[in-house]
């Protein structure tokens, strides 16, 4: 008789080839026989993937209330902060500062090292947001980020249900703080969010209308031209150096820089959250979805 163990990592590996055997690679971005790894599963829902300096993602287990990192040399996954503030989305400063989108209590954070929390916002003209979702830090200073509506089951007794901003939106909060304003007020749900490593463009995913959008940015901040960049909405998001987009949702779908769809990597999960490049080298695709986490080598580089 064979193990009950055994005989469910045979399947999962199965499962794991077959989807593998349905990768679109138009481009050659993935590198030739490479396999999707789970690095670790057993989580309740693992969101905002970020990457520091040396390779490490930190990642967040938001119904657990814990921001998690993967260390890329070890490969082994450790605690980094409980009661994290529900943190979701996240972002790398170059100075080691991590911005965590906090949305227990609808604010954002700076977490330092050790994971002691700074509140950055926690309103907007005085009341609440309605639970920033991703973030985006960009090279000359300067935050953007998406502020959707998920009713969460954590927020009885912490705070109402109810949308108190007139809708969902995208912001911007300047390096030093003294800025904070609205930079684009028409999308239907702004989820993902990523930009270009030069800062000149933002991406923005409204998921709530299954459209990806392409901005430019200001030197102020704010964003203008705006223009579809493709018919695709997406949960978290991340860039390579050639260009490419990366969404997700039904595993990670993969644009070229012009809106044209070069790749999908099936993901054995129902859904998607998130995606970043990792290791020194990042050329580590890692991926959040659902219970776990995975890891795909890749020909193509992420960029800070």
């Amino acid at each position: 008789m064979i193990n009950k163990k055994l005989l469910l990592a045979l399947v999962a590996g199965i499962l794991s080839q077959t989807a593998m055997s349905q990768i679109e690679d138009k481009k050659g971005i993935i590198v030739k026989g490479a396999e999707l790894v789970k690095v670790q599963d057993g989580f309740s829902f693992t969101e905002g993937p970020a990457v520091s300096r040396v390779g490490d993602v930190y990642f967040t287990d938001q119904p657990n209330d814990r921001i998690h990192v993967w260390n890329a040399i070890s490969g082994e996954v450790s605690v980094f902060k409980e009661n994290a503030g529900r943190s979701n989305g996240m972002y790398f400063k170059l100075d080691g500062t991590l911005i965590s989108c906090a949305d227990e209590q609808n604010q954002l954070w700076a977490l330092d090292s050790k994971g002691n929390e700074t509140v950055l916002v926690e309103n907007f003209r005085g009341k609440k947001l309605n639970g920033p979702n991703d973030v985006w830090v960009r090279p000359k200073g300067g935050m953007y980020f998406t502020d959707p509506l998920y009713v969460r089951p954590y927020w009885e007794g912490i705070r109402g249900n109810e949308l108190e901003q007139d809708g969902e939106h995208v912001y911007f909060l300047s390096e030093d703080g003294a800025e904070f304003f609205r930079v684009a007020e028409d999308l239907v749900k702004p989820n993902g969010i990523i930009g270009t490593p030069d800062g000149k463009y933002l991406y923005v995913a409204d998921i709530g209308d299954s459209k990806t959008y392409r901005y430019e940015i200001r030197e102020d901040g704010y964003l203008i031209n705006k223009e579809l960049f493709c018919e695709m909405g997406s949960d978290g998001m991340t860039i390579d150096n050639r260009g490419n987009v990366y969404l997700t949702g039904d595993g990670v779908t993969v644009f070229s820089s012009k809106g044209e769809k070069i790749a999908h990597i099936p993901v054995p999960a129902k859904w998607t959250a998130n995606v970043t490049f990792a290791a020194l080298d990042r050329k580590t695709l890692f991926i959040t979805a659902m219970d776990a986490v995975y890891t795909l080598q890749m020909k193509t580089r992420g960029v800070w």
